[in-house]
């Protein structure tokens, strides 16, 4: 055999050696658990402003090591703690998954009805009702449960019932909230017969009924309570809550405290759970709360915030840590992001010559129903109002032969003339409308829950509502947060491309290898 006969079969020895090889590599294994965080309010100038006061195994430790999305924001307006999570769950937006807000009208009683408000369910340890029924979508973890014949298990864990519910979604195993009246970690019939006994005797040990009696809010240390990094206003005088009286469950879920008892309660359920011990793919949804202390304007608890966002990075941190050294970083995906909105700030603009002023919700249905008369015969035409929608009266105007679209057109006109109105859209123009500027108004309605014609407000405006005593500030600025993917051999990466969140779920599970939620069309970020 000649020396080039021996190099041709030496070749072809080793190149079906390597396609061998190639044929037998097994794909990188699926995460055994995947931890979805939504903070509640997170903004980044804020993660930015107290970054010097965090330790290295939170925040630091996730913006070094992951996968960082830097400009996120929401594909609909307006955006609420609701909205949000069930965006971030169902991969979609309000048009699809239909939770507009954590309330809208119930058009049949003409009353306010909660987003996951169910009398049909009964609450365990809790006098409220709940289910996630009014979610018109599929959540990530239902389809997780549908790809593996139910053997995935989904838990949600929040301060709030409705964060709890609406990221658990319809075939979870179980969402776990803190009760407003008791203190104790609740849930609803729906997902359980009974409370399960790992959360009653948790209820009984660490509950925050057990640990709220004498407890004292002060800041985590001597730097966080003294020094204040927000504006870099320097030297301020350390705070101190106490919780007391019929709402401090309530008040205690708006401090930085409740944020411990979320990771305490994550990690109980993951051990009694056994989540992450199969190969089978779990999920388990984390709401952290990081907005002003009691819903207060940030003038008035600058040293509180900065204290939250501290506390916030420890706990962070714990959670990290303790599912890292439990299934190893491979084994487990952190995705982390915030509900993309904050509370409105009481501002005092008339003080500062910034034009501004109130539009009443009432005054202007009293005036629209004269000027409706004024065509058609006198009658009540406008039927109800909630927030910034109005509500016609559908039943009239058929028995008075009225198109709903001649309605809201004549109402259109009539209301654009009015101070503090920017803009008016009728329920027509939102579901027909391919206009781009109106895209993120479109997605945030639903005609099964908004009203006929929806006003938004100059910008400094307030929008009241005597009916519901609702007071809304009306602001166009945008709240800047993050998405961070961390683990499962998420490679360290910096991604200033505009991403927008209904794009976590498909790029969830894409990472699980499952099928997107049913109303979502995002494509997966990476």
């Amino acid at each position: 055999m000649t020396n080039r006969s021996i190099y041709i079969t030496l070749l072809a020895i080793l190149g079906f050696h390597a396609e061998m090889m190639a044929d037998t590599t097994q794909p990188a294994a699926a995460p055994r658990l995947v931890v979805s965080i939504n903070i509640d309010q997170l903004r980044s100038d804020y993660l930015q402003a107290f970054a010097p006061l965090y330790s290295d195994e939170g925040f630091k430790r996730l913006l070094s090591e992951g996968l960082i999305c830097n400009y996120a924001s929401y594909p609909f307006t307006p955006i609420d703690r609701a909205s949000a999570i069930a965006s971030i769950a169902t991969g979609t937006t309000p048009y699809y998954n239909n939770i507009v807000g954590l309330k809208w009208m119930n058009r049949a009683t003409l009353r306010p009805i909660g987003c996951v408000d169910d009398p049909k369910h009964a609450g365990l340890k809790t006098g409220d009702t709940g289910s996630p029924l009014q979610l018109s979508t599929s959540t990530i973890g239902d389809e997780l449960k549908v790809a593996t014949a139910g053997k995935a298990i989904v838990y949600a864990i929040a301060p709030y019932r409705d964060a709890a519910i609406l990221s658990a979604g319809h075939a979870a195993d179980g969402a776990l909230w803190i009760d407003d009246a008791s203190g104790n970690w609740c849930s609803t019939d729906y997902f359980f017969p009974s409370l399960p006994t790992w959360v009653q005797a948790y209820n009984r040990l660490q509950a925050p009924s057990m640990k709220i009696q004498g407890q004292t809010w002060e800041p985590f240390n001597l730097l966080t309570g003294n020094f204040s990094y927000f504006m870099q206003t320097g030297e301020q005088k350390p705070f101190r809550h106490t919780f007391e009286g019929d709402k401090r469950f309530v008040e205690y879920k708006a401090s930085a405290l409740v944020n411990a008892d979320m990771t305490d309660m994550a990690q109980k359920c993951v051990d009694c759970t056994g989540m992450g011990n199969d190969n089978v793919t779990d999920l388990l949804c984390i709401t952290y709360y990081a907005g002003n202390y009691n819903h207060r304007t940030v003038t008035e608890c600058q040293m509180e915030l900065q204290d939250t966002y501290v506390r916030l990075d420890h706990e962070i941190g714990r959670l990290v840590s303790h599912f890292e050294k439990a299934l190893g970083r491979e084994r487990v995906l952190f995705v982390l992001t915030s509900t993309g909105y904050s509370d409105e700030e009481s501002a005092d603009y008339d003080k500062y010559r910034i034009p501004s002023g109130t539009f009443h919700m009432d005054r202007t249905t009293n005036l629209m129903n004269i000027y409706f008369g004024a065509f058609w015969g006198q009658g009540i035409y406008v039927e109800a109002t909630y927030g910034n929608q109005i509500y016609l009266n559908h039943k009239l105007l058929e028995q008075k032969k009225i198109s709903v679209t001649d309605a809201t057109s004549r109402a259109q006109e009539f209301l654009s003339m009015m101070s503090g109105v920017r803009n008016v859209y009728t329920s027509l123009q939102l579901l027909t409308t391919q206009n781009e500027y109106l895209r993120k108004v479109r997605n945030g309605y639903s005609a099964e829950r908004c009203g006929d014609i929806v006003i938004e407000a100059a910008p400094g405006w307030r929008i009241h509502n005597e009916d519901t005593q609702e007071d809304v500030l009306q602001r166009a600025s945008f709240t800047q947060f993050p998405i961070i993917f961390w683990g499962a051999g998420t490679p360290a990466e910096q991604v200033q491309t505009p991403v927008t969140v209904d794009q976590i779920a498909p790029t969830i599970a894409r990472c699980i290898r499952i099928r997107a939620p049913n109303a979502c069309s995002s494509k997966p970020l990476f």
